[in-house]
């Protein structure tokens, strides 16, 4: 652990499994709270999602509302063919691409798919053609940035006047507000009915939360368009990051692309978690480790240190997705040295969503399509800088070639293909001379054999 000062904020860094472990497990409730920041609070209109509001009543009910309505398992896999229809779309993309003779910019397909995805699940549709589809994707991508930047502000409250210059006066949050408000009306506009329930977006079910108010809890409108950019914030950036990252991994390390997805998924996600700090803030006075911890210090668990701790992982600069096949270690939060997103109450609650579009995505790809390094790059000098923001990207987007791995329709296994073609031509040579022979064997009157060879 590492105590710093940002100013007259005190912040704590956790970079052990042990100390991850008593703060997201053994003092999970004294560790609940998020720090208030001034550009989630301007974002997210106070702030009222998920992900940074405050630990307390308000929190509780809007998370219960993710986990039990919009992330259940049950509404996950209902939007299967949305996820099936996409990562086909992105197949077809590889392969317009093989048939140009292009470069695959697989960072821009990555951030494509997963911005469809969201917004069909979320909002019930695309929003990505002609000046629209221009205008929504830039507006994520600078949603996304801004959750990224520091303010100094809130460390050195004197120089809060700065943002006037800076250009952090929340204008995109304005404009992704007032885009969500336009969809918002138009499903007010659009009601659904009993039978369409089960294709029903995130909208729609906010919408049907407000309106039937079970719980007591009241919905409003802020609310509905906060928690919605909150599924965009946490589900698209990380999703392309880590698709991008594996794909990265795989190219510098071809032999492992035979390996159980899983594991390499896994093996990707230790090597690089998509969000390198997890904040939280202490309620109150404690201890963590034998160390004080006074009520109001700001904590950031670091994952990415977490992963490569020696006394937890061997090889651990390597990319080595074997170490996971015999092993129970997961990142869903229960395992301490692999916590890429978070853990305890404060844990990410769509790690299921994320998951099933990952792993989807990967296995297709690699199913269909071979990879490999433009003008003859070699693996090992594939270029891994990384873009620092909320998440952890590439630096710059990952381009390759795509070859076909499978060549005959339905999908037959280039072993399979070169199988059935060395039996053709072994038919080819041996049949004009031994045909008759052979259907003889299988034809007591010889009345195939002889139409065969005679034809």
């Amino acid at each position: 652990m590492m105590m710093l000062l940002f100013s007259s904020v005190p912040v704590l860094i956790a970079s052990s499994a042990e100390a991850a472990s008593q703060i997201t497990k053994t003092q999970d409730v004294g560790f609940a709270d998020k720090p208030m920041l001034s550009i989630p609070s301007k974002i997210f209109f106070g702030p009222k999602d998920v992900a940074f509001t405050p630990y307390d009543e308000y929190w509780r009910n809007s998370r219960s509302i993710c986990m039990l309505q919009l992330l259940n398992n049950k509404r996950v896999q209902s939007f299967s063919k949305i996820r099936e229809e996409e990562t086909s779309l992105l197949l077809k993309k590889i392969k317009d691409s093989i048939d140009s003779s292009q470069v695959v910019d697989l960072t821009e397909l990555f951030v494509s798919m997963t911005n469809d995805v969201l917004c069909r699940v979320a909002l019930g549709r695309k929003y990505c053609d002609g000046e629209e589809g221009k205008k929504c994707k830039t507006l994520l991508l600078e949603f996304v940035e801004l959750l990224g930047v520091l303010n100094i502000g809130d460390f050195m409250p004197w120089l809060a006047w700065v943002n006037r210059f800076n250009g952090l006066n929340a204008k995109v949050a304005a404009e992704f507000s007032a885009f969500l408000e336009s969809v918002i009306e138009e499903h007010m506009e659009t009601k659904i009915d009993d039978e369409e329930e089960e294709s029903a977006d995130f909208v729609d079910i906010l919408l049907q939360v407000q309106k039937e108010n079970k719980s007591g809890f009241k919905v409003e409108m802020d609310s509905i368009k906060a928690i919605i950019m909150d599924m965009f914030s946490a589900g698209t950036d990380t999703t392309s990051t880590l698709l991008e990252w594996t794909m990265n991994e795989l190219l510098r390390n071809p032999k492992t692309a035979k390996i159980k997805r899983r594991a390499v998924i896994k093996e990707s996600l230790r090597l690089h978690s998509p969000v390198p700090l997890l904040p939280r803030e202490a309620i109150k006075d404690t201890k963590v480790l034998g160390y004080d911890v006074a009520a109001g210090t700001q904590v950031f668990v670091c994952p990415w240190a977490i992963s490569r701790d020696p006394t937890i992982w061997e090889n651990l600069e390597e990319f080595q997705p074997e170490r996971f096949l015999d092993s129970s270690v997961d990142y869903k939060g229960l395992h301490f040295g692999l916590i890429p997103f978070g853990a305890g109450r404060r844990g990410c609650p769509g790690i299921t969503f994320a998951k099933v579009v990952n792993e989807l995505a990967l296995a297709r790809m690699l199913f269909h399509f071979e990879f490999s390094l433009p003008n003859g790059t070699k693996p090992e000098d594939l270029d891994v800088d990384e873009a620092l923001g909320i998440t952890v990207r590439r630096k710059f987007p990952l381009l390759v070639v795509a070859s076909p791995l499978y060549i005959l329709q339905g999908g037959l296994p280039p072993t399979y293909a070169r199988q059935i073609m060395f039996l053709f031509l072994w038919l080819l040579i041996v049949l004009p001379n031994y045909g008759g022979t052979i259907l003889k064997r299988f034809s007591p009157r010889g009345s195939l054999g002889s139409a065969f060879m005679s034809e």
